[in-house]
């Protein structure tokens, strides 16, 4: 019974997003869908509970690269690019800002976890030019499968499986699979294994 009433609520916000998904697509052919879709982002975010958790859940399987069925996106949390994946079992706290990356499966971000596209998004060696028209590169930061980033992390560099970060660390670079890390910038503080 409980699995019927979750894919009646499921099919019910699929129908309730698909008209804001339609007007991403119009955005397309103008070349603007990167532009729209943190807007769109930012408006689900401010939808609470339960139902705002489905309905992001709803856009984001249209929109993303990839988004599974059973992640849990709580209050708060906005997408920075389209160019993200989510897979089976994700869990991603309140209020994390989240640049392009990978998040493998079984993977939990804490509340307040912001993962930066990269050490790159923003160059500055041109002086005479303010920073915010430089440009720069995003880069694809890859989470690994059952890691957990403890609240107000900054994420920089890949993580690898089963890893530990601690709350409140700052990843430069990248970290090998089960290991445990934490500070600023993170240090390695033990493996798992």
């Amino acid at each position: 019974m409980k699995t019927i009433i979750k894919s009646a609520a499921e099919a019910v916000c699929f129908a309730v997003i698909l008209p804001l998904y339609l007007l991403y697509l119009c955005h397309k052919p103008l070349g603007l869908e990167e532009r729209f879709f943190p807007d769109v982002s930012q408006f689900l975010s401010l939808l609470p509970g339960l139902p705002g958790s489905y309905l992001r859940k709803a856009f984001y399987r249209l929109a993303m690269t990839r988004c599974a069925g059973d992640c849990l996106i709580l209050f708060g949390t906005i997408f920075a690019q389209r160019d993200i994946e989510i897979g089976r079992g994700v869990y991603v706290g309140a209020h994390c800002n989240i640049g392009t990356c990978r998040l493998e499966d079984h993977c939990t971000l804490g509340s307040n976890v912001n993962v930066l596209s990269g050490r790159h998004q923003h160059s500055f060696d041109d002086l005479d030019t303010p920073v915010q028209h430089q440009g720069g590169r995003l880069e694809k930061i890859t989470i690994g499968q059952d890691t957990w980033i403890g609240n107000g992390s900054i994420i920089m560099a890949n993580i690898g499986r089963k890893c530990i970060v601690g709350a409140g660390s700052v990843v430069t670079r990248d970290v090998e699979d089960f290991s445990v890390v934490a500070g600023n910038p993170a240090k390695l503080i033990r493996k798992r294994v």
